[in-house]
């Protein structure tokens, strides 16, 4: 077996696919003779020295994990501080590391987690521990930079286009005596790449969705009312898509809650009644909603096959980089062609990705600002083809694993995590 020990952690919200990640770290690194260790909850268990010992756990359980939604090793939302502002932090760290003999650490999630990988692979040396740390990209936001897309990304664009397919022909089963307008409001905080994705779901003028709320574009109430409207007359219903993170002329949110997470970010959801409130009101029309949240990134039933290939090619590559010697780099997902859709993995600076936020270009939002041009289509059509379906039992659900995530013993004093 090789000298040390691999640490693989998870960060901010799941996807349907992190697991396919995880399975591919765990199986890559058991190829090499590598145990790995995963921390509970993220950066929170490294701390805590909560460590899981994967090598507990059956080469089916692993294999089972790559079609298993949820993050099977927990999850967090926790930012380090720098290491001026929390050196203690940072020592209770590497002490987790050393007594453990871990000389790889692999931090799968977006921006802020980029951010603390890339805090980790600068403070090893400065603290005496020599320590390979790879970020690991996830995020169905699709917001990390330098990345042409980002696992978890397409799975979403998926289940949305889907939803909005198939919600939009129940619309149009009733609208001559119930519901004239329906809203879906997807994620996305600062970049539409969610709601962009909805628009792969139809191809003429007249085809759902009518409207597409973007985060990058000011909402006008006016404007807005009026395109219902038209709409309405045009073809006798509406469906409309819109971001949560939609902002008035003010810059405010509409649908923010007033409480923010650990990363200082606003806690969002609410857009689709409020929109619904305002078209019962000001044009009289029925109306129904739907807030998916936690769906649009847990559904695996829906995820997509390249999505899934490019998570597990993502974990594989991780280890290698690691293994090889890499330090404070992630596997990034390369572009070579639209069609044929190509793509590969190569080596990025943490540097270049950490704090970065990528968004939706202007050229993929049509002029009119309510849907997606050519390029859009061409970017996004790729991302969401082929099904990844999960193997069904005879109860007619799909066979999940839940794994072991046996303990390993602790060796160091208790510590506890400071107040966010």
């Amino acid at each position: 077996m090789a000298v040390g020990k691999l640490l693989y952690a998870q960060s901010g919200g799941v996807t349907a696919v992190i697991n396919t990640t995880a399975a591919a770290v765990i199986d890559t690194a058991r190829k090499h003779g590598v145990k790995v260790y995963a921390a509970r909850n993220g950066i929170l268990g490294a701390l805590r020295e909560d460590l899981i010992d994967t090598s507990k756990e059956s080469a089916a359980a692993i294999r089972a994990l790559a079609w298993t939604p949820g993050g099977a090793f927990g999850s967090c939302r926790y930012k380090l501080k720098s290491i001026e502002e929390n050196r203690a932090q940072y020592a209770r760290l590497i002490d987790v590391l050393r007594a453990h003999d871990i000389r790889w650490f692999l931090y799968n999630g977006g921006n802020d987690s980029a951010d603390t990988a890339h805090k980790i692979s600068q403070v090893g040396k400065a603290l005496g521990y020599e320590i390979a740390c790879i970020g690991v990209p996830k995020t169905v936001d699709n917001d990390l930079a330098v990345t042409d897309c980002c696992p978890g990304f397409g799975s979403v664009a998926k289940y949305t286009a889907l939803s909005v397919l198939e919600a939009s022909l129940d619309v149009a089963s009733m609208y001559e005596s119930s519901t004239k307008v329906f809203i879906l409001e997807v994620m996305g905080r600062h970049a539409g790449w969610i709601a962009a994705a909805a628009g792969l779901a139809g191809n003429g003028p007249d085809d759902a969705p009518h409207l597409i709320l973007f985060p990058e574009i000011t909402f006008d109430e006016d404007a807005f009312l009026a395109r219902v409207k038209a709409t309405v007359e045009r073809v006798g219903y509406c469906v409309v898509v819109a971001s949560e993170g939609l902002k008035n002329a003010e810059g405010r949110f509409l649908a923010e809650a007033g409480t923010r997470d650990a990363f200082g970010h606003a806690q969002l959801g609410g857009v689709a009644p409020a929109l619904a409130a305002l078209v019962k009101a000001k044009l009289g029309y029925k109306y129904h909603w739907a807030l998916p949240d936690y769906l649009q990134r847990s559904a695996r039933h829906a995820a997509s096959k390249t999505d899934h290939d490019q998570a597990w090619a993502v974990g594989k590559a991780a280890v290698e980089y690691a293994l090889a010697g890499e330090n404070a780099v992630m596997p990034v997902i390369v572009r070579t062609s639209d069609a044929p859709y190509r793509w590969k993995i190569a080596p990025a600076p943490l540097a270049k990705i950490a704090n970065h936020e990528k968004k939706l270009p202007p050229s993929f939002i049509r002029r009119d600002g309510y849907g997606i041009t050519a390029a859009a289509r061409r970017y996004l059509a790729p991302l969401i083809r082929g099904e990844a379906a999960p193997p069904y039992g005879a109860d007619g659900l799909p066979k999940y694993v839940r794994l072991k995530n046996a303990a390993v013993a602790k060796k160091l004093p208790e510590y506890r995590v400071a107040d966010r």
